[in-house]
């Protein structure tokens, strides 16, 4: 599996999601807490069809980690891309991984 460097950890703020284009598609990309771990989803919101998922709300529910949607707050859980309240809009998900420091991404 290829993988396609996308930043320094440094440059998403704890807490928060960024968005980049991988591939010609845009990828959100969530860094939950200080540790060196990245989370990605789709940024597009399937009920809307709009690319906002990055700037969601991270959230936890039920030990698992999900970003809720700025528009509807539908649920997506960030390993899976699996939509919480209606599993046929589930978003696609992507492999990521922190190397010296650089996320890097499945493409």
């Amino acid at each position: 599996m290829a993988f396609t460097t996308i930043c320094n950890i440094e440059d998403i703020i704890p807490g928060t999601g960024v968005c980049a284009l991988v591939a010609g598609e845009q990828v959100a990309l969530f860094r939950p807490t200080t540790e060196q771990q990245v989370l990605a989803i789709s940024n597009t919101d399937p009920f809307f069809q709009s690319n906002v998922l990055s700037r969601g709300l991270i959230c936890q529910h039920q030990g698992e980690l999900w970003v809720a949607s700025p528009l509807k707050k539908q649920r997506f859980n960030l390993s899976t891309g699996v939509c919480m309240e209606n599993p046929e809009f589930s978003v696609k998900s992507y492999q990521t991984r922190v190397v010296d420091g650089l996320v890097e991404i499945a493409a």
